[in-house]
C-alpha cells in the first residue's frame, strides 16, 4: 500500500512516515500549500513526488490511500475530494470544523466501500488498552468517575495557528479535548450525554483559548473531570478511574509515547499493572492496512472520530454560554 500525504506537517514527518514504513507501507507523493515546502519536504524524507495541487496528487494510480495532517479548517473539503478519487482516508482529529461535515464525510466513505479512519493516536497505547481490559473485566467493580489530566505545554514548534488562528481550528478544545473524548469513550463504551465548561487563555492563546476544564455526564451516570492546557509545563499528564471496588491510577499516558505506568488501588494495596509497550502511530499504520486488507477495523474509525467532535463542540458551546450543554452527534 502506499500513501499520498495531504500536508507537509510536524507530525506526518515525526511520527507518520516511519509508522507507514515500519509496516511496509510506503510514501508515493506530498502536497502542501507551497511548492519549496513540499519540495523540502520530499526530500528530507525521501519521498518520490512533491506538489501544490491536490488533483495531481488525487489522480496518481500508485496512491492507495491518504494521510490528512493540514489545518483544521481544510480536512472536510480535502477527504471529500479524496474520497471522490476512490482513496482511503486516514485523518487526523478534528475531522472538521462541525459535526455535519464530519458525518457527511464518514457516510461518503462508507457509501463508496472505504476505510475511513481518525488518527486518535492514545487508544493504541498499550497502558491505555490494559486499562480498558482492567474496567472490562470488573477489577474496580462498577465505576463512578473519571479524571483527565492531560495540560501541558505546547512546545513553540507546534504553537503556529494553534494557538492564534480561530479559522484554522485552533484552540485547545480542537486540539486536546478530542483526544480526551476519544480515550475516555474508548474505556467506557458510551458516549457523553452532557457537559458544563470554562476557558481561559492570554499566556499563549491570542484569541483563542489555551486551557479549559470540564465535566461530563455519561448516560451510566459516571461524571468525569477533565483538564486540558497549552501553558502547564510540569503538570505531567495522567487518567483516573474510580470505582466501587478499587481505582486504577496511570501517569505519564496522555503522550504520543507508549510509556508511563498503571497501578490497580484497593484499600491500603496498591498493584503495578504491566502492560505491552508498542509504538502507537506504528500500531496506527498497521490496523488501517489491515482494514484496507479486509481484516478488520482500523483503531479509532470515523464514526469515533464524529463523537470526539462533537464532545469537544459541546464544551466549546458549554464555556462560551456558561451554560450545562447537551452533546449533539449529528444524523448518525
Amino acid at each position: 500500500m502506499k500513501w499520498g500525504l495531504i500536508g507537509a506537517s510536524n507530525i506526518a514527518e515525526g511520527r507518520m512516515i516511519e509508522a507507514f514504513r515500519g509496516n511496509g507501507q510506503d510514501i508515493a507523493s506530498v502536497q502542501s500549500g507551497g511548492q519549496a515546502r513540499a519540495d523540502e519536504f520530499a526530500a528530507k524524507n525521501d519521498i518520490p513526488h512533491a506538489t501544490t495541487d491536490l488533483d495531481e496528487l488525487l489522480a496518481r494510480p500508485d496512491v492507495d490511500a491518504v494521510y490528512i495532517s493540514s489545518t483544521n479548517e481544510k480536512h472536510f473539503p480535502q477527504a471529500m475530494a479524496a474520497i471522490k478519487a476512490g482513496k482511503h482516508v486516514l485523518c487526523e482529529k478534528p475531522l472538521s470544523m462541525n459535526v455535519g461535515d464530519a458525518v457527511t464525510m464518514v457516510k461518503a466513505a462508507e457509501d463508496a466501500g472505504l476505510v475511513f479512519a481518525t488518527n486518535h493516536h492514545l487508544r493504541n497505547a498499550g497502558t491505555h488498552r490494559a486499562i480498558r481490559d482492567l474496567i472490562r473485566q470488573g477489577a474496580i467493580g462498577d465505576v463512578l468517575s473519571a479524571r483527565v489530566f492531560h495540560a501541558v505545554f505546547l512546545r513553540s514548534a507546534l504553537q503556529g495557528w494553534r494557538v492564534d488562528n480561530p479559522g484554522a481550528g485552533g484552540g485547545v478544545i480542537l486540539d486536546i479535548v478530542v483526544h480526551d473524548a476519544d480515550t475516555v469513550r474508548f474505556h467506557l463504551g458510551e458516549d457523553p450525554a452532557e457537559v458544563v465548561a470554562m476557558t481561559t487563555s492570554g499566556r499563549l492563546g491570542k484569541g483563542v483559548e489555551d486551557s479549559v476544564m470540564s465535566v461530563w455526564s455519561m448516560p451510566s451516570g459516571v461524571q468525569v473531570q477533565t483538564h486540558e492546557s497549552f501553558t502547564h509545563a510540569n503538570a505531567g499528564t495522567g487518567i483516573e478511574f474510580h470505582g466501587t471496588e478499587g481505582s486504577i491510577i496511570a501517569r505519564g499516558v496522555m503522550t504520543q509515547n507508549p510509556g508511563g505506568e498503571v497501578v490497580l488501588r484497593k484499600g491500603d494495596e496498591t498493584t503495578p499493572v504491566a502492560f505491552q509497550p508498542e509504538d502507537l502511530y506504528l500500531r496506527s499504520a498497521r490496523m488501517f492496512g489491515e482494514a484496507v486488507a479486509g481484516k478488520g477495523q482500523p483503531a479509532a474509525t470515523g464514526r469515533d472520530g464524529i463523537a470526539s467532535l462533537a464532545v469537544a463542540l459541546a464544551v466549546a458551546r458549554a464555556a462560551e454560554t456558561g451554560q450545562r450543554t447537551a452533546v449533539d452527534y449529528g444524523d448518525t
